[in-house]
């Protein structure tokens, strides 16, 4: 009865007037897919970012830069295996995703939108881990510029208390949106532009009149020295050089510094032992010592007093000719110093990261130099590094023990001495030569790559 109720229902929902039934026939035979629906090719599908030259122009494509991390690591982008992209021409990025997925252009029509699409998937980190976001887009995105050792992993983050003292962290779903980071920065040529205004190398290379940019950085050099000289001790210190104002404040006994004369204590820098007067004392003894550590802690006192209003030390003449040298570096330097504040300040606006100074200035007149150029806000001098004495590889092995291990490090200079270091270290090293080369940096920083 059930199959004939069945054979009945059949009938009833599928027989029509103008269809024999044989029983020898399979009732409903499969139906063969039609032309219309063939496979789509996937080879002419458009995954992935367009060249950042798209986006940001101005920029040049250098050579010789490190790979993204090897494919054996799982990108936040997962796509099958079998899939391949055979798109020609420069790769400006690559994702080491499952498969081997090659970038395609995309329409310039709408880039925006697939950025922002890259943008939610890179903020929900606590999904993906911050390790392969990381080193698959932080770098790659930026490759031609951000240069990371093969062998790089980030680290977990630090104690919110105290800047970066190592605490563990157990697997990297623990990430917050906030990374501890410490952003290592060179000074000249890098956030400032100085040295290259005395070599003539900035204006032979942007094509400025040498003998105006060469006026501007032999008047910016007299300021810098006269400020060094007059109010931070320069004379005094030039020749027992210090890599950070703390050096030698165990050899401070905290004696009460407000009515303190220092031109008549005797201290004549490295060669006071040859000085008469038995109070002089002999360079490298206690009362030596004292004397070189009370100028580091008044100097200290100065930078702090004045790193919001450097004008307050200079005569109103000289105050005048800072502004206006202020103001025409920036004009001829194309805006250079006012580009790299945007990263600085952007990096100082997020509650766990900080920038922190290595110069091959030495350490007074580098002080000098950050408080004429408006930085003294940005750099406590507690941040500051000269590597004049001790170079920056020393200088970075110094900051690593005093912020741990357990912080991701970026490095951003103009010289071989930093990317050697950086290198070194093994941490990632950001290129700055141009112009774009620092917006690309605050775009990078905006989008939350570094």
């Amino acid at each position: 009865p059930v199959s004939t109720l069945s054979h009945s229902l059949c009938l009833f929902v599928f027989s029509s007037p103008a269809v024999t039934s044989y029983t020898s026939q399979v009732a409903f035979p499969p139906l063969a897919q039609t032309s219309m629906y063939s496979a789509f090719p996937q080879t002419g599908q458009t995954y992935g970012l367009p060249p950042f030259g798209a986006l940001w122009p101005g920029i040049k494509t250098e050579t010789g830069l490190p790979e993204a991390p090897s494919g054996g690591q799982p990108g936040f982008l997962s796509f099958s295996a079998a899939y391949t992209s055979t798109q020609p021409g420069q790769l400006h990025y690559s994702y080491p995703s499952q498969g081997k997925l090659q970038p395609h252009s995309v329409s310039h029509d709408n880039p925006v939108i697939f950025l922002l699409q890259i943008y939610k998937t890179w903020k929900n980190k606590d999904r993906f881990g911050l390790k392969t976001c990381y080193n698959s887009l932080g770098q790659s995105q930026f490759s031609q510029y951000y240069n990371m050792p093969p062998s790089y992993v980030p680290a977990g983050l630090p104690s919110s208390e105290d800047h970066g003292a190592s605490v563990g962290v157990a697997g990297y779903s623990a990430v917050k949106s906030e990374e501890a980071r410490i952003f290592l920065w060179d000074l000249d040529e890098t956030i400032i532009i100085f040295h290259s205004l005395l070599t003539g190398s900035y204006a032979q290379k942007f094509g400025k009149d040498p003998a105006t940019v060469l006026n501007l950085g032999l008047q910016m050099e007299e300021l810098i020295f006269e400020l060094a000289d007059t109010h931070l001790f320069f004379n005094d210190l030039e020749e027992c050089d210090q890599v950070h104002v703390e050096d030698v404040a165990s050899d401070d006994n905290g004696q009460d510094l407000s009515n303190y004369n220092f031109l008549a204590d005797g201290f004549n820098g490295p060669n006071s032992g040859g000085a008469s007067g038995a109070t002089t004392g002999v360079q490298g003894g206690v009362e030596w010592m004292r004397k070189l550590a009370f100028r580091y802690r008044r100097l200290k006192e100065i930078y702090n007093g004045y790193k919001g209003n450097v004008g307050g030390l200079l005569s109103p003449m000289k105050r005048d000719l800072l502004l206006r040298l202020q103001s025409e570096i920036e004009n001829v330097t194309d805006a250079w110093l006012s580009t790299a504040l945007k990263s600085l300040l952007l990096i100082q606006s997020r509650g766990k990261c900080m920038n922190v100074l290595v110069t091959t200035t030495q350490l007074v007149p580098a002080l000098a130099k950050v408080l004429l150029y408006g930085l003294g806000d940005v750099f406590p001098i507690e941040n500051i590094y000269s590597a004049t004495k001790i170079g920056k590889e020393s200088c970075f092995e110094r900051i690593v023990s005093r912020f741990g291990k357990k912080v991701t490090y970026v490095v951003i200079g103009d010289g071989r001495d930093e990317e050697f270091a950086a290198k070194q270290h093994n941490m990632p090293f950001w290129r700055i030569s141009t112009h774009g080369d620092l917006v690309s940096l605050h775009q990078a920083l905006e989008l939350d790559f570094l």
